[in-house]
């Protein structure tokens, strides 16, 4: 079993991101590439934004400090600490109105075989 504390790595990771030129941080918590699932905390300074990208497999944001914004080319849903947010299956963005913290969980999606005959 192990134990990771999500508040001690938003203080870390948010602390980073305040510092530094690209106005954001990001680590793994949870899994990586070669797992079906991964956990990632981003932390991003107000006025930062993940540019549009597509989502990997079904996926959700976990607002644990600030507010953000998730959009995608005819919606938007606002975050704030506490609320859990459903990534759309299309392309979206991130966007940081404060100074904000989020837990990202990705569960892949495997592409279908290919029809062999």
């Amino acid at each position: 079993m192990q134990k990771y504390s999500l508040d001690a790595q938003a203080r870390e990771h948010l602390e980073r991101a305040l510092a530094g030129s690209a106005g954001r941080s990001a680590a793994t918590v949870y899994g990586g590439h070669e797992h079906t699932l991964r956990q990632t905390i981003i932390a991003l300074r107000t006025g930062t934004e993940l540019s549009d990208h597509e989502n990997p497999g079904e996926a959700t944001i976990l607002v644990l400090r600030g507010r953000v914004e998730l959009i995608d080319a005819t919606t938007s849903w606002t975050g704030r600490q506490g609320d859990l947010l459903v990534v759309p299956q299309r392309r979206h963005r991130l966007s940081a109105h404060e100074d904000s913290v989020v837990l990202l969980t990705v569960a892949k999606v495997a592409p279908a075989p290919a029809d062999v005959r």
